[in-house]
């Protein structure tokens, strides 16, 4: 499935629930949903700067050259939002990613129903996420060179 393709299965599932607490409970049942962090992971490294909450993000390269992502969170509505970014560009290749244009987050009315500092912590996300497939590719540029 392509990002824009889970962009839009995600829109349709937010659109069918009007109420922004039945939306926040939504956000809060995907992030119970999102795989354990190993614990190994939980490292000042991985902590994404910019969040009030604690949000760990981890990236891994698979053997055909896309991102396996893993997260996690201390709050519940941060340890949603980050599921659905997770969920989104998940194993994906890293040009998928930085080409993606992530609109489901406005489209759902998401951005504007977050406090300034949630708010932040979703643009930190989402650099993160990016900084790493820059990375990825990077790499794989100067192994091919």
């Amino acid at each position: 499935m392509t990002i824009e393709e889970r962009q839009q299965e995600i829109i349709g599932e937010f659109a069918d629930v009007e109420d922004w607490m039945d939306r926040y409970g939504m956000i809060i049942d995907m992030g119970n949903a999102l795989p354990p962090l190993d614990e190994q992971l939980k490292t000042p490294s991985n902590i994404i700067e910019g969040c009030q909450s604690r949000v760990w993000l981890a990236a891994e390269e698979t053997p055909d050259g896309r991102i396996h992502y893993s997260a996690d969170s201390d709050a519940l509505i941060v340890k949603g939002i980050i599921s659905l970014l997770v969920d989104v560009v998940n194993d994906h290749t890293p040009d998928e990613i930085l080409n993606a244009d992530l609109h489901f987050i406005n489209d759902i009315g998401l951005a504007e129903h977050l406090s300034p500092t949630r708010a932040n912590g979703l643009t930190a996300m989402l650099k993160q996420m990016k900084m790493y497939a820059l990375a990825f590719k990077t790499r794989a540029e100067k192994k091919a060179n």
